[in-house]
């Protein structure tokens, strides 16, 4: 079994642009061990949406802390390849809280990380861009600190909340140089976003999609290095658990999948 250390250093390597990591996000033991089982999966990521949800709890740090990191050790002991965490905005409202969580995060086995720059449930609203750098680099400090070269995936929410896409290009720049390893940008729905953001960006473009997004083959070809579908998979699993409760008590055909063997 690798270390984190190692882990940390093979989930960067799988950022490629033009060959992107694809993450297919999960939420718990099991999901992690079947996607992981999935020929061709190299890493996993959680998802907080999809974390909270299965908790009973509202997305946006519904969790306390010490819950987050309980779910985030459940999925890095379930298996041995490398795993980022959704952490959300880090737990703590100023950057000292994020670099002392950060620490604790590693220790719980994650590879990498996503830190979002916003805050507050529904709109929200946007940490500056310095106090969301000095977050960065606080989760960067926590890595040099550890060890562990903790692939930050830093988020960038300005183009989702209705800012232009210069300030989303701004901010991710100045992550970068803080010391994220990826921009995580959210509201790239069109082809021509998702190349102006490659183009403009000084590092690694990670993007989340979903049935109405660029195909995954054509962010390939504009070079995006990382793909994820945040609570997507949860939703994919929920459905297919829906349509099979509803034919099971309709008295229909046993579904095949009721014999899959998740052992």
């Amino acid at each position: 079994m690798s270390s984190t250390a190692e882990k940390a250093q093979q989930l960067l390597a799988l950022h490629v642009p033009g060959d992107p990591l694809i993450v297919v996000n999960v939420w718990d033991a099991i999901t992690a061990r079947i996607v992981a089982s999935a020929a061709g999966v190299k890493a996993l990521a959680t998802a907080s949406h999809a974390i909270s949800f299965a908790h009973g709890v509202d997305d946006g740090e519904g969790l306390s802390v010490d819950e987050a990191l309980a779910a985030a050790r459940v999925v890095t002991s379930a298996v041995d390849i490398p795993v980022s965490v959704d952490f959300e905005r880090g737990y703590s409202a100023d950057a000292a809280g994020v670099r002392a969580n950060v620490l604790r995060l590693i220790d719980a086995g994650a590879a990498g990380m996503n830190i979002e720059d916003s805050f507050g449930r529904g709109a929200g609203e946007l940490f500056t861009i310095e106090e969301s750098a000095a977050r960065v680099a606080a989760a960067r400090s926590a890595g040099d600190e550890s060890g562990v070269p903790i692939v930050i995936n830093a988020r960038v929410d300005a183009l989702a909340r209705g800012a232009d896409i210069d300030e989303a290009i701004a901010r991710g720049n100045h992550y970068l140089d803080a010391g994220a390893d990826v921009i995580f940008m959210l509201g790239l729905r069109t082809e021509e976003l998702v190349a102006e953001a490659i183009a403009r960006l000084n590092g690694r473009v990670s993007v989340i999609s979903n049935p109405a997004s660029v195909p995954l083959k054509r962010l390939a070809e504009l070079g995006v290095s990382r793909v994820s579908f945040g609570p997507g998979p949860m939703g994919l699993t929920l459905a297919h658990l829906k349509s099979a409760a509803t034919t099971l008590t309709a008295l229909g055909d046993y579904p095949s999948e009721l014999g899959f063997d998740y052992s």
